[in-house]
């Protein structure tokens, strides 16, 4: 599986970003999907999860209510939609995925694949 996130890019505090990460390689309607963040001198933090059906979705409660994830399996795509942002958001973004013949989305899954990352940056 291969992995290409984009959408990131500098934004004021309050503004919004939609992430997009295209997948190649294997059936995408059947990898549980994610969108992890590492901040500069912290460690990797989930943020969302979405189940293969999309039916099931998991979120940190630090961007629930805030983003949104959502995928389309005609085109091999998750997306992560940010708004709201604030600038403990700015980070490296990753999508990431796992297959599981369980349709579920965790906060602690275990994933094998990943993007290269996109960069997201909220100025204040």
């Amino acid at each position: 599986v291969q992995l290409q996130a984009s959408g990131g890019g500098l934004v004021q505090a309050g503004g919004s970003l939609r992430l997009s990460c295209a997948a190649s390689g294997r059936t995408f309607s059947s990898l549980i999907m994610g969108w992890l963040r590492q901040a500069p001198g912290k460690e990797r933090e989930f943020v969302a999860a979405i189940s293969w059906s999309g039916r099931r979705t998991n979120y940190a409660d630090s961007v629930k209510g805030r983003f949104t994830i959502s995928r389309d399996n005609a085109k091999n795509a998750v997306f992560l939609q940010m708004n709201s942002l604030k600038p403990e958001d700015t980070a490296i973004y990753y999508c990431a995925a796992v297959f599981d013949y369980r349709d579920y989305a965790s906060d602690k899954m275990n994933y094998d694949y990943w993007g290269q990352g996109t960069l997201v940056t909220v100025s204040s």
